[in-house]
């Protein structure tokens, strides 16, 4: 085994050990006293055209998605795991740190060029359906802003993988694991004021007496809150949403503004209960410490697939960057399961901690209610499907836990 490679494995273990315990210690596996209920009926929640109307709409919204992943996840695999990434970026020009950040920006255009048909099919469907209030154009630029950002982002990931193989042959695997945990900390940190205005603008909430419940709220959960930003969400979807993000002195609890005028106090109260209790336990923290770990576990494992592959030049030649995101694109696919379960664990941790501060279950389950009609939620979705995919917990879970402690 190669020096590189030694440390690879060592930079592997280390990750994967500090995930797990970390995820052992922080992550709530046990969130519903009595453990998780049975979904509740969906006949008891929905009528039968609710239902139809949910499962039709679902159904195309997967058809759309998921070809959208297979034909990206294909042309990855197409382009890293074949010579034809390699001619590629033989095409381009520059020193090494150029050819790096323009085989990123190409391949990311090709991604999204083969992969626009579904997006804008996938729009359509979202607007036809009443989701969606964007224009064609305007989804467009958020598009292009969103691939923007990716592409940066991916540059800056690619330059420390490239340039730390280069510039330490043997320890690169511990300096790039080390740097780029240093910057997904970075990143979520300034997340929420330098990415979030790109897509939205936000504004403090107005006085008002859900402005004031929320505070009298965040007084109770014990959460720190100067201001709750609304979102003008209204410009894109119809939806409602709200979310936490950031941590520090970054933090900052969002609902969209169609919460806001969409729904009674209550319902809106057990939303940001919800949102507060995400920063009580600081799951924004705890996500970015099983990112870092995640990340160092990744170069690790990426510097003992690419070493048994390219034995010659490895990571140190920008003509690996194709093989390098479809192995990322391959990673991120299989990690999803181990992803979705530990969001939807603190998701339902949540629930049970807003439903315990607000004290109102009615409020909780009509709000589930209305959200699952609003977004026209599949009540009953693919049980595969909510494994892989799913970073919630079903609108049907969520309600049978706030009947189950209305029982208690």
């Amino acid at each position: 085994m190669t020096p590189d490679r030694r440390t690879s494995l060592i930079v592997t273990l280390a990750g994967g050990i500090v995930f797990l315990a970390l995820a052992a210690l922080l992550v709530p596996w046990s969130p519903v006293p009595g453990g998780m209920p049975d979904p509740a009926d969906p006949a008891s929640v929905f009528n039968l055209d609710q239902i139809a109307a949910a499962e039709q709409f679902a159904r195309w919204s997967r058809v759309w998605s998921w070809s959208s992943l297979a034909v990206s996840l294909g042309i990855a695999c197409w382009l890293g795991f074949s010579r034809h990434g390699v001619r590629l970026v033989d095409w381009l020009r520059g020193p090494w740190w150029v050819k790096v950040v323009l085989a990123v920006a190409t391949l990311a255009v090709i991604g999204r060029l083969v992969t626009l048909p579904f997006a804008l099919a996938q729009h359509r469907h979202f607007a036809d359906n009443g989701l969606s209030t964007q224009s064609p154009a305007a989804f467009l630029l958020d598009l292009v802003k969103g691939e923007a950002i990716g592409v940066l982002v991916t540059s800056v990931l690619m330059l420390v993988l490239v340039g730390s193989a280069r510039r330490w042959r043997r320890a690169w695997p511990a300096v790039a694991g080390g740097v780029l945990g240093v910057l997904v900390v970075v990143g979520s940190f300034v997340y929420p004021v330098l990415v979030e205005p790109v897509f939205n603008s936000f504004e403090p909430l107005e006085e008002s007496s859900l402005r004031t419940q929320i505070l009298e709220l965040a007084d109770r959960e014990g959460v720190d809150v100067d201001e709750v930003l609304v979102a003008d969400a209204s410009r894109r979807t119809t939806t409602l949403n709200a979310y936490v993000s950031g941590f520090g002195n970054t933090r900052r609890v969002v609902v969209y503004d169609t919460l806001v005028e969409g729904l009674p106090e209550d319902q809106a109260l057990s939303v940001v209960a919800h949102e507060l209790a995400h920063a009580q336990n600081s799951d924004v923290v705890t996500g970015t410490l099983l990112g870092v770990a995640g990340v160092v576990f990744g170069v690790g494992l990426l510097g003992l697939v690419v070493g048994a592959r390219r034995a010659g030049s490895g990571l140190r030649d920008p003509r690996s960057v194709p093989l390098m995101l479809a192995l990322v694109a391959v990673g991120s696919l299989i990690a999803s399961p181990i992803e979705g379960t530990i969001s939807r664990q603190i998701e339902t941790r949540a629930d049970v901690e807003a439903l315990a501060v607000t004290d109102d279950p009615e409020a909780f389950i009509a709000m589930q209610r209305k959200l699952a009609l609003r977004s026209l939620s599949d009540p009953t979705p693919p049980s595969w499907s909510h494994f892989w995919f799913g970073s919630h917990p079903t609108a049907l879970q969520r309600i049978a836990v706030a009947q189950g402690l209305t029982k208690r």
